[in-house]
């Protein structure tokens, strides 16, 4: 006669038990927190109430990030045109740059919530058939994301209309708006007159200032825009990731986001600077402006991360390289490159939804590869399903008390 299992009594104090939490169960697939099975007839919307709980909590974090965001950028947009001299033609007014920022807020949240929801709601629908088992910038902007372009656009700290004449002198083609350009000094307060025969465009980017002179103050200006950034990017994960450890260790944990903030915002500031300052050098050197030029030029600017810190690097670079693939294969488009069997419509949602699979696979499976931050993260916003009746009742606590169990 088989041994009588009997219930750990640590198990039993803290009401969570579940099957081994050191290898994986029957199914291949790993689950690291789990609340006790509900008894026959009791939760049985338990399914619907933590689909409806992933889907709020991810709507949260997304309308939370997004909206912290958006916050920051209307307030020193309010902050920056209280004078008529600061505001640029066609530009937009503050009450639709609000409009916009409420719409992006809602709508990033609705994609956080819409995701942890359709995950959770897969899985409870895999559970409830087959058991509980986890299944260019200056050349070239049409070619980038419209809200990588916007990005850009605003951290490159230039106008679109000297955009435009740079890329005709890189092009070599005449230049079509000198007197809008020479419109846009004046309106801030520059008296410039243009040569029409130009062959370096420093001018153009930085008016009657020197290369060098351009470079300190634009490094200044844009320390400033990248702060609004990075200020909601440390806040957030602080309130959401470290929300235990700041109750215990307020004032470490807000003095790391300060300096993550300061870091990041140095970071980006410099990256934006160096690289009108390294095409400036190149077009002095050279004295030409041509797109090998420009591609060299910005080139360089690269190593301005490394005033990241070391586990944003590869974050940074993977980032930078998605939308470097996606303006590439633009390009290729548009130039008749590109053979149409990879002419996909819509390739960015087939491409998401492949590494969104992987992703969840190694949460289900292979959770070793995440960072305890962000596993913390993921296990709150999808929540965990209750087990199966086969499963074990082998003790088994949260990753801060597993030392206790």
């Amino acid at each position: 006669m088989a041994p009588e299992l009997t219930e750990d009594p640590q198990c039993a104090a803290n009401g969570y038990c579940a099957a081994s939490p050191e290898k994986p169960r029957a199914g291949g697939y790993y689950r690291p927190v789990a609340p006790p099975a509900p008894v026959a007839g009791d939760g049985e919307l338990l399914w619907l109430r933590r689909c409806l709980e992933a889907a709020a909590k991810g709507f949260a974090i997304g309308a939370g990030l997004k909206g912290g965001l958006a916050i920051f950028s209307v307030l020193v947009r309010l902050r920056s045109r209280r004078t008529p001299r600061s505001r640029k033609a066609g530009s937009m007014t503050n009450e639709e740059a609000i409009v916009l920022a409420v719409k992006e807020t809602v709508r990033y949240g609705m994609f956080l919530g819409t995701f942890a929801g359709s995950y959770v709601s897969v899985d409870e629908c895999i559970a409830a058939i087959w058991g509980r088992k986890r299944s260019a910038y200056i050349l070239k902007q049409d070619s980038l994301p419209s809200s990588y372009k916007s990005f850009l656009n605003k951290h490159g700290g230039k106008d679109l209309v000297i955009l435009q004449g740079v890329k005709e002198i890189v092009n070599h083609t005449p230049l079509s708006n000198l007197a809008g350009i020479e419109k846009y000094y004046k309106s801030v307060g520059v008296d410039l007159k243009l040569d029409p025969n130009m062959k370096v465009p420093c001018s153009i980017v930085h008016g009657n200032q020197s290369c060098s002179g351009h470079f300190l103050s634009f490094l200044l200006q844009a320390y400033g825009r990248a702060l609004p950034v990075y200020v909601p990017v440390y806040l957030v994960p602080a309130l959401v990731v470290h929300r235990q450890d700041l109750m215990k260790r307020p004032y470490t944990i807000m003095g790391k986001s300060l300096l993550g903030t300061a870091r990041s915002s140095l970071f980006l500031s410099v990256y934006c600077a160096s690289a009108w300052a390294w095409t400036c050098l190149l077009f002095r050197i050279f004295q030409s402006c041509n797109t090998p030029l420009v591609i060299l030029g910005t080139f360089p600017t690269g190593l301005a991360l490394f005033i990241e810190k070391k586990s944003r690097r590869i974050e940074i670079s993977l980032y930078c390289l998605a939308r470097a693939i996606e303006s590439f294969f633009t390009c290729m488009t548009d130039a008749g490159l590109c053979p149409p069997i990879l002419q996909i419509k819509r390739a960015d949602v087939v491409v998401f939804s492949m590494a969104t699979s992987v992703i969840m696979h190694c949460y289900a499976q292979e959770r070793e590869v995440f960072r305890s931050k962000y596993l913390n993260v993921l296990d709150w916003v999808f929540g965990v399903p209750p087990p199966s009746d086969t499963e074990g009742k082998n003790c088994y606590q949260p990753d801060d008390e597993a030392k206790k169990c």
